[in-house]
This record gives structure tokens, C-alpha cells and sequence, in this order.
């Protein structure tokens, strides 16, 4: 025997209107959000990035006063201590991509100074290979 449902009694589930205003407000929380978390991961990569070079300088001023003369290679600092590893540029995601600054003096080392190598511009307008 099949039992009829009366005009009294209501289905368990949702309706397709009810559907459409939850994803509705979902889709909304995520538009305001999504900006929010773009914009910060930006900042956490400047931030390392900003850190990475004053490690890697500051590690290049302890050679200097430590022996009299510049690195030749980043892998120098690394083979002596100054550094635990080659730092990773967070732009581009490599340890490959710095760019190295010897000094003006020939004959003083080949590694004077450290810039990243990524393309494009920070948040604040300036090239990421002139900090």
C-alpha cells in the first residue's frame, strides 16, 4: 500500500531556494576574504625576502671582518659557517635566482653585495632587485 502525503505534511531536506541563498552567502564571505589573504601572503613573502637579504649582507660584513676580503660565491659563506644553507629567494621560490654584486675593487672577492632576482615590483611601487 503506498501512503499519500497530505497538503499538511512537509518533506525532511532543503529546497533549491534555500540551496542557492546558502551558496549565495558562502561566495560572498569568500570575495571578502580572498583579498584579505592574497594581500597578506604578499606581505609574509616581502617580509622574507627583506629578512633573507639582511642575513646574507650581515653574513658577508662577518667575512669581511673576519678574513679581509669579500666571499667569492655564496656557497663561500655557507662552506665557512656564516650561513646554515644558501638562503631561498620567497619571490621566486629558488636559491638560484639572487643576484650578485662584486665589489668595485678587483682582486677583493666576488661577492660584495646580494639583490634578488625577481621580476616585478613590491607592494610599496619599488623593483624587488633594488633592495
Amino acid at each position: 500500500m503506498v501512503k499519500m502525503e497530505t497538503s499538511g505534511q512537509r518533506r525532511s531536506g532543503f529546497t533549491l531556494i534555500e540551496l542557492l541563498v546558502s551558496m549565495a552567502v558562502i561566495a560572498l564571505l569568500v570575495s571578502l576574504a580572498a583579498p584579505r589573504y592574497f594581500s597578506s601572503m604578499e606581505k609574509a613573502q616581502e617580509t622574507a625576502l627583506r629578512e633573507n637579504l639582511r642575513q646574507v649582507r650581515e653574513a658577508i660584513d662577518k667575512h669581511v671582518g673576519d678574513t679581509g676580503r669579500y666571499p667569492d660565491t655564496l656557497g663561500d659563506l655557507v662552506s665557512k659557517g656564516y650561513l646554515r644553507r644558501p638562503p631561498v629567494d620567497p619571490i621566486t621560490d629558488s636559491e638560484t635566482t639572487w643576484i650578485l654584486v662584486p665589489p668595485k675593487e678587483p682582486g677583493q672577492g666576488g661577492l660584495y653585495d646580494v639583490r634578488s632576482g625577481a621580476p616585478g615590483l613590491s607592494r610599496d611601487g619599488s623593483a624587488y632587485g633594488t633592495w
